[in-house]
């Protein structure tokens, strides 16, 4: 079997940590799990130190200084994941939104069935969201309405930050040019591998909204969003996408 890890970006998840990493660690697939900390001050780094111990050559841990933005901590986790041969890269939050059961159907995706991008899709069926306000229900969705009839790529869940990637996207994909932040990161990554030409499929999964801890939903990463699909748009009217 290939290997495979987990990145899970963090700042204040201490309510949550433990139990993520504890959940993917039962799974049938042997991920390895990738924290990346951005200085959180509640001890989550302190936490996940903790369980190296009990989990030695399969828990690491990446401590940066200050609050960097997740786009930047996963690209820093996917420059990790390649630089040691990880074939199969995923991605998922650390407040147990995404149930860590679901990385098996996202890895068998890719592994089983030569997808290169697996997405965890709350609206491929309908949609599957749960304690959410109606309000940010209807944002999401109609956000994800907003970047199809921009981009004209055909993704239910435009803004899902619960994926697998085969490692051969994320070596074709120029990292240095991605300078989003939040949801337009996730967007751009899955417009980059969509222009490329890579196989893409939505899994089903039921997103549930974090009980403990804090949102790090704010007002500036929905406009980066809205202003990041325009700016993608235009920028690929320029450019072929040839993958290597």
């Amino acid at each position: 079997m290939e290997k495979a890890i987990v990145i899970i970006p963090t700042y204040n998840e201490k309510e949550n940590i433990e139990t993520v990493i504890r959940k993917v660690f039962t799974l049938s697939i042997p991920f390895d799990i990738l924290i990346i900390d951005d200085g959180s001050p509640d001890g989550t780094a302190n936490i996940v130190k903790e369980l190296q111990l009990e989990y030695p050559g399969r828990l690491f841990l990446e401590q940066r200084k200050g609050k960097l933005g997740l786009g930047t901590a996963y690209i820093h986790g996917f420059r990790y994941a390649i630089a040691r041969n990880y074939e199969y890269i995923c991605e998922m939050d650390a407040d147990m939104s995404h149930n860590p059961e679901d990385l098996v159907k996202l890895y068998n995706s890719c592994a089983e069935q030569g997808y290169d991008l697996a997405i965890g899709s709350r609206y491929v069926n309908g949609i599957t969201v749960i304690n959410w306000p109606m309000s940010r229900v209807l944002m999401s969705y109609y956000a994800s309405t907003y970047v199809r009839f921009i981009t004209g790529m055909q993704i239910q869940d435009t803004t899902a930050g619960f994926k697998c990637y085969r490692k051969k996207v994320l070596e074709t994909i120029n990292l240095d040019d991605i300078k989003f932040t939040g949801y337009a990161f996730q967007i751009k990554m899955k417009f980059l591998t969509w222009k490329y030409g890579f196989k893409i499929i939505e899994v089903p999964i039921i997103f549930t909204d974090r009980t403990l801890g804090q949102s790090k939903m704010s007002s500036g990463i929905f406009k980066e969003a809205v202003f990041g699909v325009l700016q993608m748009k235009i920028e690929s009217l320029f450019k072929h996408y040839i993958p290597e």
